[in-house]
């Protein structure tokens, strides 16, 4: 009886001692699976942001945007009338997250995203629409930048309709939006299904990707120390993209944590600095550049 009990708890030993070991060894895995999550923007600065957008200063900034666009050639959807006719600002403002450079690193602890601006969709009388960026000036919310098309709002519904409660931000390097929610990564455009397949992938599986693709390229790196990390835009000179829809062949660049898009028009050359030291005292994250909008 005694040698019965003795093997028995032998091998409970050996059981409970294997499963500790597993255990053990899933912890890494564990820990990447559940990264923290993205701080959410209160919805006292959504409204204000909203309304500094839709105040008739703004909506004014805004017709000289489209104004401008238009002399450069912007597609127009409507006749002379619409062309006329005042913009407006469409639905809620969003918070618009970029991919994060501390979740690059592996930083323990660190989302996925982090948050860059403000953004609402802008829509002048011809159908072309623009997303309107703001931040906080001092104790206002102000239009610090406006750029042709509406991927950031766009892009934020698809996200919701797909995993509701999710983290919708942008990879600035292959210019790929994704949404994030729990373990999965799922992709929201075809750049990003190209990278993670069509059913997306997991987190950790995904930061061993932008590891392997940024992590040699991260503010700080030798990468950054020769100039090279500069943003996501097209190389300086070579002109931007007349279509909504145009897009260019680009490799992946770097993660940075300075830069607006540089495919839009700032409002003014003062906001333009101000509003990138607004997102600092905002404690929201620079914003990497933006490439040109995709529409449709």
């Amino acid at each position: 009886m005694r040698k019965r009990t003795a093997v028995r708890t032998a091998l409970r030993a050996v059981a409970t001692g294997t499963s500790a070991t597993a255990l053990l060894g899933l912890t890494p895995h564990l820990a990447l699976a559940a990264p923290a999550p993205v701080p959410r923007t209160p919805a006292a600065s959504l409204t204000a942001a909203h309304a500094a957008a839709t105040a008739p200063a703004a909506l004014d900034t805004v017709a000289r945007f489209f104004a401008a666009e238009r002399e450069r050639g912007g597609a127009r959807t409507g006749g002379p009338g619409a062309v006329r006719a005042a913009p407006r600002v469409e639905g809620a403002v969003v918070p618009v997250y970029v991919l994060s450079p501390d979740f690059v690193r592996g930083r323990e602890g660190a989302p996925v995203a982090r948050l860059a601006f403000l953004a609402g969709r802008a829509v002048a009388g011809d159908g072309r629409t623009a997303s309107v960026r703001i931040a906080r000036r001092g104790a206002a919310w102000k239009i610090v930048r406006i750029a042709a098309g509406d991927d950031e709002t766009r892009y934020s519904a698809a996200g919701a309709a797909r995993a509701k409660g999710g983290t919708v931000f942008r990879e600035p390097g292959t210019d790929a939006w994704y949404v994030q929610r729990g373990d999965r990564v799922e992709p929201l455009d075809a750049e990003a299904r190209q990278a993670v397949g069509a059913h997306g992938t997991t987190v950790a599986a995904y930061r061993e990707r932008v590891a392997r693709a940024y992590g040699d390229k991260l503010p700080g790196t030798a990468y950054d120390r020769r100039g090279a990390a500069g943003g996501y835009g097209p190389v300086a000179g070579a002109g931007t993209a007349t279509g909504a829809g145009a897009r260019q062949p680009h490799a992946p660049r770097p993660v940075t944590t300075a830069g607006l898009a540089d495919d839009s028009l700032p409002v003014t050359a003062a906001t333009t600095l101000a509003g990138a030291a607004a997102l600092l005292a905002l404690a929201l994250s620079a914003s990497a550049p933006l490439r040109r909008r995709r529409s449709g």
